[in-house]
């Protein structure tokens, strides 16, 4: 079995600073990827950030140089540090986790519960 565990959200200021984590656990053989998601009031899930196992990071334009994930694959966490917030960051922040269990090998995403992200003046 694998489990997501996600802390850190809350309320932020416009402007403000905020930093999610995440831990992966269970039956893990390979994690590929480590990222962020979120999805916001009338929006669809979308993507905000990733590290490989390479370290290489991927982030969308919308926060690209505001936000900055780091992590450790081999241990199976993951941060994102949201620097200079807007109101439009506002949502509910899920982690992901591309990986391999011990019992199948074969690659599948799993998902944290998701926890909730308020900018507000």
């Amino acid at each position: 079995q694998v489990q997501l565990v996600e802390s850190g959200g809350g309320s932020v200021q416009p402007g403000g600073s905020l930093r999610l984590s995440c831990q992966a656990s269970g039956t893990i053989a390979v994690i590929f990827v480590m990222g962020w998601y979120r999805e916001a009031p009338g929006e669809g899930r979308e993507f905000v950030a990733s590290i490989a196992k390479s370290g290489t990071t991927n982030y969308a334009d919308s926060v690209k140089g505001r936000f900055t994930i780091s992590g450790d694959n081999s241990k199976g966490t993951v941060y994102l540090q949201m620097n200079s917030v807007k109101e439009e960051d506002a949502a509910i922040y899920y982690c992901n986790a591309d990986l391999a269990t011990k019992e199948s090998l074969v690659r599948s995403d799993y998902w944290g519960p998701g926890m909730q992200v308020t900018v507000s003046s």
